[in-house]
């Protein structure tokens, strides 16, 4: 062994040696009291206790050190001739090498139970760590969730930094939570064309002397995706032995994700992921290429609706104001592809402003007028209503939908009802109709995407995306939308709850005090 390892092995156990010559001192001072209080004339065997605590705290080593200290302090301090290390009755020879035997013994036994308890500990925090990414693998959705799942589990368990690549994925497009030099991007880019065998792993040198393990998740194919593991500096000894710890975690991982068929999960997600983007290119795409001839349409209309020689001709009016109706109609639909686009590819990002709740609902009932006209409004709006911090765009949109909805699916001259009250420090705006109202399964769906239930898919026209739209926007304010309903024939309210924020409108009453 080099001198170096052997200085770096003694500098690793010193400390565990410097405690064990203070607990032989002190079982040295204990046997002292004893025979100065008892009168006892041996007491050497008290030296296997400093032995057993040594290797079960510290190892084998200081084990073997607290036996031998042992075997002198009996030789000089309870053998006579006294304060000598000569020893004279031969009996006493035979009792001091017994204890040596005894404490080797002992100290074996105690390293190896600590070995053992060790092992023990580490095999259960690994278990735990395994049932944790079994269950986070079955609420996994998307083949993002599933590689983050299995980098987080492979970085707890190795206890080094951990990079997945997933299997036909652009690496340049995926951000990562380490930085990962670029030989090892080649020799991953090597590894998913097959080249060498998945079951192969190499090593890969970074400018720092780290050295990174680079190998496919599963010795069976790359569809799991290759690992980088940073191993930091290790020798050759060092790195065989991370080696083999790191083929035994995947392969526990290995049997948890064939167990759960995560390969076919995975390639389900993509196709998922694909379709969305497909639909949302679509609906965009058609979207806006619809709006065009529509304004087109509209102004038409609207001209056409103003004409005084038309205004004269009931059947010509007529006609015209369905034109409008069906083109306004639609211009809503298509407002609401868009919205859905924009919710599914980029988010809601709310630019929030203290606005008054009256002028969100006045705002949203102007919008409507014309859907609206022929129903009876009743509005119980407050004047003292404090402000809220909201994007009032956002909310007046969804109120939007729910005044579209209530006058689609109620009957003409029909009470619709606004109300907007403060209740558990929140606004609360409910729209209340007496239309088709909704049944139990209805209710239960009405927020998702494209659902329209049977019957009002027949009394009126409709995308399904309205009620969507709304929630979404909601959300997107800190706020909740609810349904409530006495079951089908008998109304429905629909209220939007939103935050008052007491904190931030104190201080911005204080910044209008100066």
């Amino acid at each position: 062994m080099p001198q170096t390892a052997i200085f770096s092995k003694l500098r690793r156990e010193m400390p565990g040696l410097l405690f064990t010559l203070g607990l032989v001192l002190a079982t040295t001072a204990v046997i002292f009291a004893i025979i100065i209080s008892v009168g006892l004339t041996r007491g050497s065997v008290l030296y296997i206790v400093p032995v057993m605590i040594a290797a079960i705290r510290w190892g084998l080593v200081p084990a073997l050190f607290a036996a031998g200290l042992g075997v002198i302090a009996s030789a000089y301090f309870f053998f006579p001739p006294l304060y000598s290390f000569t020893i004279r009755d031969p009996q006493e020879v035979i009792n001091l090498l017994l204890y040596i035997f005894t404490a080797i013994v002992v100290s074996q036994l105690a390293t190896r139970l600590k070995r053992q308890l060790e092992l023990s500990r580490r095999r259960e925090i690994e278990m735990r760590n395994l049932y944790a990414f079994s269950r986070r693998l079955a609420a996994a959705f998307a083949s993002s969730d599933i590689h983050a799942a299995i980098e987080d589990h492979l970085a707890t368990v190795m206890q080094h930094k951990v990079v997945v690549f997933p299997a036909r994925d652009t690496m340049s497009g995926r951000p990562r939570r380490v930085a990962v030099p670029d030989a090892v991007r080649a020799l991953v880019d090597t590894l998913l064309r097959g080249n060498p065998e998945p079951a192969a792993d190499a090593t890969v040198h970074d400018e720092a002397g780290h050295v990174w393990l680079v190998r496919a998740i599963s010795p069976k194919s790359t569809e799991f995706g290759i690992i980088a593991v940073d191993m930091g500096r290790q020798t050759q000894a060092g790195l065989d032995q991370q080696r083999a710890h790191i083929a035994q975690v995947l392969d526990d991982a290995n049997a948890t994700l064939e167990r759960l068929d995560i390969a076919r999960a995975i390639n389900e997600a993509r196709m998922r992921a694909r379709a969305d983007q497909f639909i949302e290119a679509l609906l965009g795409s058609v979207s806006h290429e619809l709006r065009t001839p529509l304004a087109s349409i509209l102004g038409a209309a609207t001209v056409l609706g103003a004409a005084p020689a038309l205004a004269r001709d009931r059947k010509l009016s007529a006609l015209v104001n369905d034109v409008r109706n069906e083109a306004e109609r639609l211009n809503d639909d298509i407002q609401n592809l868009l919205d859905a686009t924009r919710i599914s590819s980029n988010g809601i990002e709310p630019r929030n402003e203290w606005t008054d709740p009256a002028d969100i609902i006045n705002s949203a009932i102007e919008r409507c007028r014309r859907r609206l006209k022929d129903h009876r409004l009743s509005l119980d709006v407050p004047p003292d209503l404090p402000l809220i911090h909201v994007d009032s765009v956002l909310v007046q949109q969804a109120l939007v939908q729910m005044f579209d909805n209530a006058a689609k699916y109620s009957a003409p001259q029909s009470r619709i009802s606004v109300r907007a009250r403060v209740q558990d420090g929140q606004m609360v705006i409910s729209v209340a109709d007496q239309g088709l109202g909704l049944t139990a399964e209805e209710k239960a769906r009405i927020w998702d995407r494209f659902f329209r239930g049977a019957r009002h898919t027949g009394a009126a026209g409709g995308s399904g995306l309205g009620l969507w739209v709304a929630h979404a926007f909601i959300a997107a304010n800190g706020g909740t939308i609810e349904a409530a309903s006495d079951g089908a024939g008998r109304g429905a309210t629909f209220s939007i709850r939103l935050p008052i924020l007491a904190a931030a409108l104190a201080e911005l009453e204080g910044d209008a005090d100066e």
